[in-house]
């Protein structure tokens, strides 16, 4: 069975990248365009692992975590958060969310979907 994962980002280019690099590593992919789409998403699929941008048009992703992490169907589900904002700030924002990582921008195509292969249990 292929593992699920929603990839959540409101730039249509990397959205469409990071859908295809982890096809075709083998997951079945949904995707999100706004923060409020990945929650909904989310509760419904309960993927296995969620791959979210931080800055949302609706909401930072990191708030959208927040937000499933109160949920108990969803509050279990890894997220990494894919972003190019990992400076101080932004790297305690995402420290702050269990279960949780994350891979700068930009993503390098060869390692992607390994990378977030070894977030899923």
């Amino acid at each position: 069975m292929k593992k699920k994962v929603l990839v959540v980002d409101d730039n249509a280019n990397n959205l469409m990248l990071e859908k295809d690099l982890l096809e075709v590593a083998g997951f079945e992919v949904f995707v999100a365009e706004t923060a409020a789409g990945s929650i909904a998403i989310a509760r419904k699929e309960k993927p296995d692992i969620i791959v979210m941008d931080v800055r949302l048009p609706d909401m930072r992703g990191t708030e959208a975590a927040r937000i499933l992490r109160q949920d108990n169907e969803t509050r279990d589900i890894p997220i990494v958060f894919v972003t190019a904002s990992v400076m101080g700030e932004g790297r305690e924002e995402i420290n702050a969310i269990t279960n949780s990582g994350f891979i700068g921008k930009p993503i390098d195509t060869r390692t992607f979907a390994k990378e977030i292969s070894e977030f899923v249990k």
